[in-house]
């Protein structure tokens, strides 16, 4: 069944190509990858006209909330894709989500309601875009991901490759654009817990020298848009001045 409920310790560190390597070996006999393999996922994330949603996540508050919508591969209008409201508050991550698909999320977000879902689950979402009052889309992020499993075990973890992002042209058909959000070889690892870390698992991060850090894929996409529309203004005050002269 799908996972429609979730609370858990999820921590997140960046990798160069060496660390990916090492981690990856270093799994073997402890973690084994999911069914999928590498998958790419999509994910849409929704936010005010004048990203309230993003600005407050950068400020790195004790609580702090999203909405995204979730393809895993590309998706048309009769795909499932997967509508999450994710919210973080003392380091512990609540997840709600509901499956769906693309025109009745466009109706929802327009003011519709949707039906035959998880009452509890739908009322929580609801109440959020009631809330914000106007969602728009604001950012597509793709990533190339393996998600691994602890057999026996509750630890998961995620390797996220060629993370990009696309602020135009928000479709999930789709998935291979998108401007890179790191540099050639970079990925995003990501460990999720109930409870504590494995004394194992902290090892082979301790001897790779894979250190906890933080970054918001969305986060970031918002922070490279913003630097270019200060470039873009400094370069036209620039050029003024030179008029002027």
């Amino acid at each position: 069944m799908a996972i429609t409920v979730m609370q858990r310790y999820e921590m997140k560190y960046l990798l160069d190509a060496e660390q990916t390597a090492f981690l990856c070996r270093k799994l073997k006999g402890h973690m084994q990858a999911d069914r999928y393999g590498l998958t790419s996922i999509a994910s849409l994330y929704y936010d005010t006209p004048d990203a309230r949603l993003v600005r407050a996540s950068l400020e790195k508050p004790a609580f702090k909330e999203k909405i995204r919508l979730r393809s895993y591969g590309a998706a048309g209008d009769e795909s499932p894709v997967f509508l999450e409201l994710k919210r973080k508050y003392d380091g512990i991550v609540y997840k709600r989500r509901i499956e769906s698909t693309l025109p009745e999320v466009r109706r929802f977000f327009a003011g519709w309601d949707m039906h035959g879902k998880d009452a509890q689950i739908l009322k929580e979402i609801t109440y959020f875009r009631d809330y914000y009052k106007e969602l728009i889309p604001a950012c597509l992020v793709i990533y190339d991901r393996t998600a691994y499993f602890e057999p026996g075990g509750s630890v998961r973890l995620t390797i996220d490759g060629r993370p990009r992002y696309r602020m135009e042209d928000m479709t999930f058909s789709r998935l291979g654009e998108g401007k890179p959000l790191l540099e050639e070889g970079w990925t995003i690892l990501e460990i999720k817990v109930q409870g504590a870390m494995p004394l194992w698992l902290s090892g082979i991060l301790s001897e790779g020298g894979i250190r906890e850090g933080s970054f918001s894929k969305y986060g970031e996409a918002y922070r490279r848009k913003f630097r270019a529309a200060r470039e873009t203004e400094d370069i036209t005050a620039g050029k003024g001045h030179l008029l002027a002269a």
